[in-house]
């Protein structure tokens, strides 16, 4: 699991090595922010979009991200359009966007997470996630990035796909 954890660059590029990738927009607008996000934005309610990106058809990762509505207006306002494509394309194609380290945590049970988490996995659902900001002229994104329990063996398994 520490591999997908700590892997920097494009999340959707690396799961695109493994089959393909689709984007499933759970919900998109203004909301209030969850605790981590307000500390990273410094505002209360923001825009929140959050997916579930699948792999062959499968669930692999629930993402939420969210940034200021005065974000939205300027720097990041390419966030309302993406629809289905993922926010890597923002995130990973501009030379002006910067990203601060991951930060990984353990999923509290019962946290904030936990209903979208439950919605988006039958049965066992993630319980590791990263999370960063991209700054861009200024202005914050905050990501998180949650992982299903089983796309440790997708490294595994394409390593013996390949020497087999």
């Amino acid at each position: 699991m520490h591999a997908w954890l700590s892997a920097t660059g494009s999340l959707t590029a690396r799961l695109r090595a493994h089959g393909v990738v689709e984007v499933q927009v759970q919900r998109q607008g203004s909301q209030r922010l969850w605790p981590q996000e307000r500390r990273d934005l410094a505002c209360r309610s923001g825009h929140v979009r959050e997916v579930v990106l699948l792999l062959d058809g499968v669930p692999v990762v629930w993402a939420r991200s969210a940034t200021s509505h005065r974000a939205l207006q300027g720097t990041w306002k390419a966030l309302t359009g993406l629809g289905t494509r993922p926010l890597a394309e923002l995130l990973f194609q501009r030379s002006h966007v910067h990203r601060e380290p991951l930060r990984i945590q353990q999923l509290a049970r019962h946290g904030l997470a936990e209903p979208r988490l439950r919605a988006a996995w039958p049965g066992r659902h993630p319980r590791w996630a990263r999370s960063s900001v991209f700054w861009q002229h200024g202005q914050a994104l905050r990501v998180m990035e949650s992982f299903a329990p089983w796309i440790e063996q997708l490294d595994a398994h394409r390593l013996t796909r390949q020497v087999g």
